[in-house]
């Protein structure tokens, strides 16, 4: 049988198309459209010829159909394939670690969430001007205030884990800055049942004052307030704890070791007797639609505990309480005998805070109320101090950014060739410490130690972007008692009013 041109063409068509499935220079979406044009065409030229030489093409016209089959069942196996890969693709994807790098810091996390790891840090750089403090050697200067890495994660879902050293400047009332002591600031494990039961036990911040509990990246100022001079920092133990109605109440309460007024808790214990500590906090319109008064809250706190006579880790940090520059105003300092912690120790914080836009308000209430006795030789002589403090403190983010508890966060950060500059805010506060009269003169020195200390500050605060923040405040302390003779704080620092320029550069993530 004579084969014509268009046939012929075909079965070269079909030839070509039968070696190129192997070619190696084509990927295999490319090879299933060519060959998908390539049959298209071939159905289009045997339509010709069965309509034009349908008599003598008739055994060829079925063996071009047999190669069409062919050729689209190749096809067929082609996209089977490729569906295959990409199913498997998206299987080893799901199951891959998630690895994140971004403004909240660097995080590892199982496909499933069950296993997370975040690395996080807080790196403060401060500087302190002390003026007229006739001439106090080593109050003026720079120092690290906090040198933080922060290493907090999850296991099998439900336990979370927070481990934080300080290599910082200690915060315990000396004069200016004082050397640098590392211990373990943080260190927690967190049963997470649900977010309104949870238990937690380790090292962490004790439930009581309001400032205190903001985050130390968080506070306004390089310093906080005088009221968190008379509440724990760190305390170990361990807590109940969770958020109740999305958010609407909150509450923490823990049996704990104890710790003096403005200590750190130790990584043991220096009592048989145990504290316990508590808080309730309330925020009633958080989830209703009155976005005037979402942001208000308002709870108490307090803390018991029963010391045993014998220790003076019960008192506060460096025997005494220091001003907002860090210098020790009053002290338990009787001539030849020593003041110790002897009985019955509780706090009690009313606190509460406003936030709306880019208006902020905070205020708390503290009581310290101690029994301490007179050791050494000599009559026996014991009493109830009940100090007090107070503050309130305002903000106004200057850029129209929201005041939080937390950080202002800036709409635009800081670019200047975007034309992008931060967020400002302005912040200041009053607090004052009231130290009870019946201190005098049994167990202080009234002629060293002040029995008041009324602080105000004002300040400007830089939020650049989510991680870092430049601020500087002035802060002006006036005191009542004290004043006396001698080179050495409490009375080196009553002698004369405390006024101090503080500015921090911050790095946290």
């Amino acid at each position: 049988m004579k084969t014509n041109g268009p046939m012929l063409a075909g079965f070269l068509i079909l030839g070509v198309a039968g070696s190129g499935l192997h070619a190696d220079d084509a990927s295999t979406e490319q090879l299933i459209k060519q060959l998908q044009k390539r049959i298209e065409e071939l159905e289009l030229k045997v339509q010709a010829l069965e309509g034009t030489n349908k008599p003598t093409v008739s055994t060829k016209d079925g063996q071009s159909k047999e190669r069409m089959e062919e050729l689209e069942q190749k096809v067929k196996v082609l996209e089977r394939n490729r569906e295959l890969d990409q199913e498997a693709a998206e299987a080893k994807a799901k199951e891959a670690p998630k690895i994140t790098v971004g403004d909240q810091g660097f995080s590892l996390a199982s496909a499933n969430g069950n296993f997370a790891l975040q690395l996080k840090g807080v790196l403060q750089v401060d500087s302190r001007t002390y003026f007229n403090d006739h001439g106090t050697v080593g109050n003026d200067g720079f120092i690290l205030r906090r040198v933080r890495p922060v290493l907090q994660g999850t296991v099998f879902r439900d336990f979370d884990f927070l481990f934080v050293p300080d290599f910082g400047t200690a915060n315990n009332g000396g004069n200016g800055g004082n050397a640098p002591t590392p211990q373990i600031q943080d260190a927690y494990l967190n049963y997470r049942y649900n977010n309104a039961l949870q238990i937690q036990g380790g090292k962490f911040k004790a439930p009581i004052g309001l400032e205190q509990l903001q985050a130390d990246r968080d506070v306004n100022f390089n310093e906080r307030a005088l009221p968190t001079d008379l509440v724990a920092n760190r305390d170990l133990g361990f807590e109940l704890h969770g958020d109740l109605f999305k958010g609407v109440a909150s509450y923490a309460a823990g049996i704990f070791n104890g710790a003096g007024d403005a200590r750190n808790s130790s990584l043991s214990a220096y009592q048989d007797n145990k504290a316990f500590e508590g808080r309730l906090f309330f925020q009633p319109f958080k989830t209703t639609s009155l976005s005037a008064l979402q942001g208000f809250g308002l709870g108490v706190a307090g803390s018991y505990q029963k010391d045993q006579g014998t220790n003076t880790l019960s008192l506060p940090s460096n025997n005494g309480y220091a001003t907002v520059g860090q210098q020790l105003f009053f002290a338990y300092n009787p001539t030849n005998r020593s003041v110790l912690a002897d009985g019955e120790h509780w706090r009690l914080s009313p606190q509460g805070y406003y936030y709306y836009g880019p208006f902020g308000l905070l205020g708390e209430y503290v009581i310290s109320d101690q029994k301490v006795s007179l050791a050494g030789a000599g009559l026996k002589t014991s009493a109830f101090l009940e100090h007090t403090a107070w503050q309130v403190a305002g903000s106004w983010v200057m850029t129209g950014e929201d005041a939080t508890y937390g950080s202002v966060v800036p709409r635009r950060a800081f670019d200047p060739r975007n034309g992008g500059w931060g967020a400002w805010q302005l912040v200041a506060r009053y607090s004052e410490l009231n130290i009870d009269d019946a201190t005098f003169p049994l167990f202080s020195n009234p002629l060293t130690s002040a029995h008041a200390a009324k602080e105000w500050s004002v300040g400007l605060n830089w939020y650049l972007n989510r991680n870092i923040k430049v601020s500087t405040s002035f802060s002006h302390t006036d005191f009542q008692g004290g004043g006396g003779k001698g080179s050495s704080p409490p009375a080196s620092v009553t002698r004369q009013d405390e006024n101090v320029l503080f500015t921090r550069v911050q790095l946290a993530f």
